[in-house]
C-alpha cells in the first residue's frame, strides 16, 4: 500500500510541475512588462479556471493527500521507544562478590 502511494505522490509531483510551467502568467504580455497593462485586468477576477488550472488543482489535492497518507502510515509503522526507554540498563549489584569490590573504612575510624 506504501508503495502505492509513494508511486501516486512522485506522479502527482511530476504533474504539478509540468502544469505549473505550462500555465501562462496573468501579466505575460509584453505590454505588461512595460506599464502597458491595467492594474484592474492584471490583478482582478480572471473569469472561469480553465483545464491547466482545474487540473493543477486536482493535482495539488492528490499531493497534500497523499502526504498525509504516507506521515500517518509512516508514523504508525515506526513506533521507536524513547530515550528513556532505550537507554541501557546498569545493574545495581553485580552477583557474587559484591561485598568485596566496596572499600571500606576500618572500624572505629571515621573518614574525615
Amino acid at each position: 500500500m506504501e508503495i502505492v502511494l509513494q508511486v501516486v505522490h512522485v506522479i502527482a509531483v511530476i504533474a504539478i510541475i509540468a502544469l505549473v510551467l505550462l500555465q501562462q502568467g496573468k501579466g505575460a504580455d509584453a505590454g505588461a512588462a512595460f506599464g502597458g497593462g491595467n492594474s484592474a485586468g492584471l490583478f482582478g477576477a480572471s473569469g472561469s479556471a480553465n483545464f491547466l488550472s482545474r487540473a493543477t488543482a486536482i493535482a495539488a489535492t492528490v499531493f497534500f493527500c497523499t502526504s498525509l497518507a504516507l506521515t500517518w502510515m509512516s508514523n504508525r509503522t515506526a513506533r521507536s521507544a524513547g530515550v528513556v526507554e532505550s537507554a541501557p540498563t546498569v545493574p545495581a549489584a553485580p552477583a557474587g562478590g559484591a561485598a568485596e569490590q566496596v572499600p571500606s573504612a576500618p572500624a572505629g575510624e571515621v573518614p574525615k
